[in-house]
């Protein structure tokens, strides 16, 4: 269980705010990752509490930057950034533990409700996202700049990894791909048949040997077969 930094009361499940002291705790990142405060202030403004982001190098695989606030904890990702921090930090994880995965759904609580917040780099409205299958994270995000996690849920997203959240997303995904290749070969297969049908004739109910009217397909059969019908019947 992890505890306060100001007054190490235990924190509550799935949360970076003490109960007791009323502090935020920067449990998203401590002790997870080494990282480095740069001097200077992002562009980029929080959401939240409408001051400048500071970029952090979270120093995975090299150099990777990311935007945070000093007042809610917030990170905020370019586009891809988080999924690739999340396969980076979480690996070797091979089973599907689902009754896990519903009791981390379960607990995940958003202090701040249902709300819809500007994206930090173009102050347009986000679009809020389920992240994943069985997660239980909405995530706020704007298509063309990234996506913003309030405090908290990237702790969440790393234990749903771990719980196999994950794997259990790439098999809904394989399963929805077999359903759609079944559903064109179906396809397919009945478009070849109503081909297959319709054969050489339309309808012969009105076929004459005589220069009656006959629905042949190919006229220039049917003159051969009219042709020779008459000059057996001469």
């Amino acid at each position: 269980m992890a505890h306060c930094s100001s007054c190490s009361a235990p924190l509550p499940q799935d949360s970076i705010h003490c109960a007791y002291c009323g502090s935020r705790n920067d449990t998203d990142l401590a002790g997870v990752h080494y990282y480095t405060t740069h001097e200077l202030e992002s562009e980029r403004v929080c959401p939240r509490c409408t001051i400048k982001l500071k970029t952090i190098d979270l120093n995975v695989n090299g150099r990777f930057f990311i935007e945070r606030c000093d007042e809610c904890f917030g990170l905020f990702f370019d586009p891809n950034e988080l999924e690739a921090l999340l396969e980076a930090t979480v690996t070797n994880v091979f089973v599907i533990n689902r009754s896990q995965l519903d009791s981390i759904n379960t607990l995940k609580k958003s202090e701040y409700g249902v709300s819809y917040i500007k994206c930090p780099v173009c102050s347009t409205i986000m679009n809020r996202v389920n992240f994943g299958v069985k997660s239980g994270v909405i995530i706020d995000r704007c298509r063309e700049h990234g996506v913003w996690l309030d405090g908290g849920e990237l702790g969440h997203l790393f234990e749903w990894m771990k719980a196999g959240g994950k794997l259990l997303q790439q098999q809904r995904e394989d399963e929805q791909r077999k359903q759609e290749l079944r559903e064109l070969e179906r396809g397919k297969r009945q478009q070849g048949a109503q081909s297959a049908s319709g054969g050489s004739y339309t309808d012969d109910s009105g076929f004459d040997l005589f220069g009656g009217s006959a629905r042949n397909s190919d006229p220039d059969l049917f003159d051969i077969v009219v042709k020779a019908a008459r000059f057996f019947l001469k």
